[in-house]
């Protein structure tokens, strides 16, 4: 289960710069008020992040209620771009450390 997020966080690395060319589209804006319409309009709370090019975060937010989910990038200045979104998203089982996937 780590190794296939963190296999798919790399793989959403180059999305940061996609993210931001996407400014100009409106897909960007402050992180407080990006993040507050995920959670108050879709429910949705941060379910997995971390570190990706040029000091960039990058998060998955998700609502079991709604089974929306939603991929960010914030940049270091506090810009958050949505990148990818969807539906039926499912909480999957952890994997004890050590296990095979």
């Amino acid at each position: 289960m780590i190794k296939t997020f963190l296999t798919g966080l790399a793989a959403l690395g180059f999305l940061a710069t996609f993210a931001e060319a996407q400014t100009a589209r409106g897909l960007c804006g402050e992180r407080d008020r990006v993040i507050g319409t995920l959670s108050g309009h879709f429910g949705e709370t941060a379910r997995n992040r971390g570190m990706g090019p040029s000091g960039r975060i990058i998060e998955v937010f998700a609502s079991a209620d709604t089974g929306t989910w939603t991929i960010t990038v914030t940049a270091p200045d506090g810009t958050t771009c949505l990148v990818a979104s969807g539906t039926g998203w499912q909480d999957l089982a952890q994997t004890p450390r050590g296990a095979p996937a």
